[in-house]
């Protein structure tokens, strides 16, 4: 049998198993408790009517016919009820009972032990009746009782029988009920269980949803107030999310400095080679340096990160407009306030490779807005520039692609736009804008508030 891959699955499929196996057992017990129960009450009413016919053996083995003839043996025995008695000097009864059940045991008696009782039967009264089984000669299926007295003459063997009915109807009687019982309780098994593993497994459910979380960027953490069996785990997914934020900024650490590092050296060149046709070489190693940088961060990515989108958007705005002072380019922007799941630092530098780009390719104005679709948000940035040919625009973002040598903008800076883009489960559409000109629509996650 193969077991579900759920522990919720395994833990029903065994509660059912037990339920089904418990249940059947539980009733055999039962049903043989009811029988036991039964056939004692009708073996009480049996030992009544086997002593009354005893009554009528003489201690000489004789029938006292008198006592007989007064009819009370008849009159205690129903017509449903067989009787026979054995003696040496012949055979009365009611003639449906067989003689062999009251005749089983004359061969092991002993002549030296005629004068007393068989051995008593744990459990009854009288320690000389035995219980039998036996079909009548009218075929019908018996249950009786059988005693033998000692009397001088010899055993004498009685015995008493009423039909298996009388036993069996009772426990018909009584089984539906019981089997009615038995169902109910499994179904009240079934639902207490379906409950137990609804609460029972909720907090596993609540600490996945935690973790889903985290990696939306909607919580820094798993609480530790859990039942006993999760609290070692919530302190460790803790301890794991503490150290990965320590190696991610340990490694954006470290790129910021290389980024430092190289910066001053490459300005130092570009100053130098100024008006020098290597000077194109040494810018070219500028923007190489920043595309390999940026795809150097694919590994160190927060994608925890929450940041609002309109005040980034402003601050980029302002910072555009004063790089491009003296041009009479417009930047316009609607951006609603929405919070996306991008580093700030990422986001800076994603949208103002766009509206960097966008400015420097406008005639006249630059348009930003965003928009929320589904999960994601959608900034689209237009400019009414030349834009790019629809056959040049795959290969616009495609790295190693030297389409900075065509001359300004739409180099890597598109491609590091799409690299980050890509990094957080978002991507760099380029399209026309309304009016001629490039449009560039960037999605990126938004932050789900759990």
């Amino acid at each position: 049998m193969r077991l579900p891959r759920s522990i919720h699955g395994r833990m029903l499929a065994l509660s059912a198993v037990t339920t089904l196996v418990a249940l059947p057992v539980a009733g055999f017990a039962i049903g043989g408790v009811l029988e036991h129960f039964v056939t004692r009450n009708i073996d009480e009413r049996l030992s009544d009517k086997l002593r009354l016919a005893g009554a009528v053996v003489r201690p000489d083995g004789t029938i006292d016919q008198a006592l007989l003839d007064r009819a009370s043996v008849e009159r205690a025995f129903a017509a449903d009820t067989a009787w026979r008695i054995d003696a040496p000097a012949g055979t009365i009864g009611s003639g449906t009972l067989p003689g062999d059940i009251v005749r089983r045991d004359s061969d092991r008696i002993a002549p030296a032990e005629r004068g007393r009782r068989h051995p008593p039967l744990p459990g009854r009264d009288d320690p000389g009746m035995q219980p039998f089984e036996a079909e009548l000669v009218d075929g019908t299926r018996a249950h009786g009782l059988t005693d033998t007295i000692a009397t001088t003459a010899g055993p004498v063997r009685v015995a008493v029988a009423v039909p298996r009915w009388q036993i069996d109807a009772p426990l018909r009687l009584a089984m539906l009920p019981l089997i009615a019982t038995l169902m109910i309780v499994a179904i009240v098994l079934a639902t207490a269980t379906l409950v137990q593993l609804r609460y029972g497994l909720r907090p596993l459910r609540l600490l996945r949803d935690r973790v889903a979380a985290i990696r939306q960027g909607a919580a820094e953490g798993v609480p530790e107030n859990q039942p006993d069996e999760l609290r070692p785990l919530a302190i460790e997914l803790n301890a794991l999310i503490r150290d990965n934020a320590a190696a991610l900024a340990t490694a954006r650490g470290s790129a910021a400095n290389l980024a430092h590092a190289l910066k001053t050296p490459v300005a130092t060149l570009a100053l130098d080679l100024h008006g020098d046709p290597r000077g194109a070489q040494v810018a070219r190693i500028d923007a190489t340096i920043r595309h390999h940088l940026a795809r150097a961060r694919d590994g160190m990515v927060d994608r925890r990160g929450a940041t609002p989108l309109c005040p980034a958007i402003e601050g980029l705005i302002v910072a555009v407009e004063a790089l491009h002072r003296g041009s009479a380019v417009t930047i316009e922007a609607t951006v609603p306030d929405l919070i996306v799941a991008v580093d700030a630092a990422d986001l800076d530098e994603l949208a103002g490779n766009l509206i960097d780009n966008a400015a420097r390719h406008a005639r006249s104005i630059v348009r930003v807005s965003a928009a929320r679709d589904g999960a994601m948000a959608a900034l689209t940035v237009t400019d009414d520039g030349p834009g790019i040919p629809a056959a040049d625009r795959a290969r616009a973002t495609d790295p190693g692609i030297r389409l900075d040598e065509r001359g300004d903008g739409h180099g890597f800076g598109l491609t590091i736009v799409r690299d980050l883009a890509t990094l957080y489960g978002g991507a760099l559409t380029l399209g026309e804008a309304p009016g001629g000109g490039l449009a560039a629509t960037v999605t990126l996650p938004l932050v789900s508030r759990a």
